[in-house]
């Protein structure tokens, strides 16, 4: 099973849905980190379950605990691992259907590659494998804020739940502003449909799907690579590694097939010394691009301009009806599911899609310092 991400910043997930704990190894954290476990904490609680009257109302503090890998605060070089308990686990609800295959969910899909799963919640395919994703982007952060002259600012939120869409600029979208509602959209006249909606749908014993879009600001020029590590190929993969994630665009992304070249083109022009987003050349001369069609990447590298990425999540695949399935025979049978699940997966995704991005952004910072130190 391939719970790995990264080639010199690794993350290593771990656990089950309804098992005793969850966590995450990091192998090539830099030493010497002074590590803030409140911001690893604080990342956590936006992930948690039972946050809002929008999401599950499974019950876990998911206090993150340190094993390995500090010492005084800070970090060593070796393995780190952080540790997350599971406090509200209940295998019982999931019992009456563990020889069932629920529809759109992993059960059959796993049992067709192992012959053995974890039925209780999903086991690996749960959304709770997530902890240790956002413990690993947390740290991540803080790499990527003591190795670049400006600390890198990632910032998502929800910009569409089933067919409401938000109008948010991702130039001037902040963290307050995604946090100041449930819903995490920084649009509040939108936040406000969204949560009808989920809250609608619930009621319907339904669930909706909707788009996580995301800007990540300050990200120095030269990261990712031709051809197959192309950074927007590898913020694919990462995006796309998520559950319930369904589709990925970079930049403009698909709407930028009804544009001409003529106006999708990103024209180059000098910068001003101050400009946070400029790109420093060979020769020291600082450019910028004066539109940002290509998402902050071009040729599958950084230009130093913001890279933006919006990811689609399907419907949550729990709901609460009774609908047509095959048991583990394949004969024909019925499932109602029970069990404590979200209506609406992307409020709670906007903390994973940033800790990816982190994830990623750090990695390629610490294979571009190593390509040229």
């Amino acid at each position: 099973m391939s719970s790995t991400h990264g080639t010199l910043f690794r993350a290593t997930t771990f656990g089950e849905s309804h098992g005793g704990a969850l966590g995450v190894v990091i192998d090539g954290c830099p030493p010497g980190l002074l590590l803030d476990l409140d911001a690893i904490q604080a990342e956590l609680d936006r992930r948690r379950p039972g946050q809002s009257s929008l999401t599950t109302a499974r019950q876990e503090p998911d206090r993150v605990e340190v094993l390995s890998g500090l010492f005084e605060g800070r970090t060593l070089g070796s393995p780190l691992a952080l540790l997350v308990w599971n406090r509200d686990a209940d295998a019982s609800a999931y019992a009456p259907f563990r020889d069932r295959y629920r529809p759109s969910h992993a059960d059959l899909t796993t049992d067709a590659r192992y012959g053995h799963r974890a039925w209780a919640g999903g086991g690996r395919a749960s959304a709770r494998e997530t902890v240790g994703r956002v413990a690993a982007g947390a740290v991540a952060r803080q790499v990527l804020a003591a190795r670049t002259d400006q600390p890198v600012e990632i910032v998502a939120w929800v910009d569409q739940v089933g067919d409401i869409v938000a109008g948010c600029d991702p130039a001037t979208v902040r963290r307050d502003a995604v946090e100041a509602n449930a819903v995490r959209c920084p649009d509040p006249a939108a936040a406000a449909e969204m949560e009808a909606l989920i809250r609608a749908v619930r009621k319907d014993k339904d669930t909706v799907g909707g788009v996580v879009r995301c800007v990540c600001r300050h990200v120095p020029a030269g990261l990712g690579a031709p051809v197959f590590d192309k950074l927007e190929a590898e913020l694919a993969r990462a995006m796309l590694s998520l559950p319930a994630a369904k589709g990925f665009e970079s930049g403009a992304g698909f709407a930028s097939v009804a544009m001409r070249g003529s106006t999708h083109n990103d024209l180059f022009e000098p910068a001003p010394a101050d400009d946070p987003h400029a790109a420093v050349l060979p020769s020291g001369a600082r450019v910028r691009t004066r539109t940002n069609h290509s998402g902050g990447i071009q040729g599958g590298i950084s230009n130093g301009m913001p890279v933006t990425l919006s990811v689609a999540f399907k419907p949550v695949a729990t709901i609460f009806r009774e609908q047509d399935t095959v048991d583990a025979e394949g004969r024909p049978t019925t499932i109602l599911p029970r069990g404590r699940h979200d209506p609406c997966v992307v409020p709670r995704a906007v903390p994973m899609v940033e800790a990816m991005a982190a994830l990623v952004l750090c990695d390629q910072l610490l294979r571009l310092r190593a390509l040229r130190p």
